[in-house]
């Protein structure tokens, strides 16, 4: 992962919004928290999950980077924190968009055609929350006689799997309509199912 993810230009489009050491207790360093946020992403870890992993697995220390003798591993609030300040500053889209413009500046990116695709990303549909409503970014939807609450994840990736293109609705959005969002217009192949 060292040589495959440009994790200095990642760092430096963060950098701006993370929070500067003062007298106080300094803020984990930006690159390990962004390192773990990656590996969350990658394997699924909940956030507890995620702070007991590089304890477990000496291979995700030395992705980290953190020697136990001599550092600390970030706890779950804090990488919640990491994310709910990525979500705040719509830093997720940047480090998507930094991502690709590393693989077109390598040659990794193909726009001969793309694969186009929904799926759904549930969500508990119970009012039983402190506001007593659902949440108004998610809608229900019906796909045969399964009715499903959440969003939908509309994905494009070229014709060798490689994710160039996302957009996050409500599952209620019908995937024609994200279509051209998700398209160059340089592509020969298209292709989608019925949806």
């Amino acid at each position: 992962m060292d040589a495959v993810v440009p994790w200095a230009r990642l760092v430096a489009l963060i950098e701006p919004h993370y929070p500067k050491g003062g007298r106080g207790r300094q803020p984990m360093p930006l690159e390990r928290m962004l390192r773990i946020h990656f590996l969350q992403q990658w394997f699924g870890y909940s956030d507890p999950g995620m702070e007991e992993a590089p304890y477990e697995v000496p291979l995700l220390r030395q992705i980290v980077g953190v020697d136990l003798g001599r550092d600390f591993v970030p706890d779950e609030t804090t990488i919640l924190k990491f994310r709910r300040l990525l979500e705040r500053h719509a830093l997720a889209s940047a480090i998507f968009a930094e991502v690709q413009a590393v693989l077109r500046e390598k040659g990794l990116l193909l726009q001969e055609g793309k694969t186009v695709d929904a799926t759904w990303s549930h969500a508990p549909s119970s009012t039983k929350n402190r506001d007593r409503k659902r949440d108004p970014e998610m809608s229900s939807t019906k796909k045969g006689n399964q009715w499903y609450f959440g969003m939908k994840a509309h994905v494009a990736t070229d014709l060798q799997g490689i994710v160039q293109a996302v957009d996050f609705t409500a599952s209620k959005v019908p995937d024609h309509q994200k279509l051209e969002a998700l398209l160059t217009g340089e592509e020969s192949v298209v292709l989608a199912d019925r949806g």
